[in-house]
């Protein structure tokens, strides 16, 4: 018997959101709630939920980290071969969804996707761990693998191959995106699931703030 769920919640208490003290644009927005994020020691406060969809109309969903963010947009990294590559070139539209429990906050983001230059690829590409960097070399991403002993093997392989080097080429196949947002929503929670909601959509004249109900 499937265990029995439904009494499991919370109430949220924790802040406000008063659309008179949220900043002109989105972006700002983002990076004041995304420094508090960090002073609260929230676990992995760049991890987001990624969403794209397939040709077939299918939603799929992974979880990913943020890299990187201006006024341009998000920036995140993956293999070019993987599935959400190919969907993103089918479809150049994403999702993002930032949960941050512990202050009791969620961040959507929407926007159009494009690839960053392979100048920003390699020089992001280049600043990781080694091992990360053999890991993208080593890994065919979504492809289906008849056991974890061929990646453990290929590893081996690259690892005695870079011995002397610690950085590593840019894979042809690797590299970043960058989410142009046209619309962020900003998500605190309250008492009794009267949420507090501000929507930022991106219109010819800039940015248009409006509260939203729960």
């Amino acid at each position: 018997m499937i265990k029995n769920i439904a009494h499991l919640r919370q109430d949220y208490s924790a802040a406000t959101l008063d659309i008179a003290d949220t900043r002109p644009n989105p972006i700002d927005q983002f990076a004041h709630w995304f420094e508090e994020a960090l002073n609260a020691e929230v676990k992995e406060p760049n991890a987001f939920t990624l969403a794209t969809i397939n040709t077939e109309g299918r939603p799929r969903a992974r979880v990913v980290l943020l890299k990187g963010f201006d006024h341009e947009g998000f920036v995140f990294y993956t293999n070019y071969n993987s599935a959400k590559a190919q969907e993103l070139l089918d479809y150049p539209y994403a999702a993002l969804c930032f949960v941050w429990l512990e202050l009791e906050r969620q961040v959507r983001i929407e926007g159009r996707i494009e690839k960053v230059s392979a100048e920003t690829s390699r020089e992001y590409f280049q600043s990781r761990p080694k091992q990360s960097q053999i890991g993208a070399w080593a890994s065919p991403q979504s492809t289906i693998i008849t056991d974890r002993a061929i990646l453990d093997a290929e590893m081996e392989r690259l690892e005695q191959q870079y011995a002397d080097e610690e950085v590593l080429p840019l894979p042809p196949h690797w590299g970043g995106y960058l989410v142009r947002p046209d619309l962020v929503e900003f998500w605190q929670g309250r008492r009794s699931r009267l949420h507090d909601r501000v929507q930022y959509r991106l219109e010819d004249v800039g940015w248009v703030r409006e509260l939203l109900a729960p």
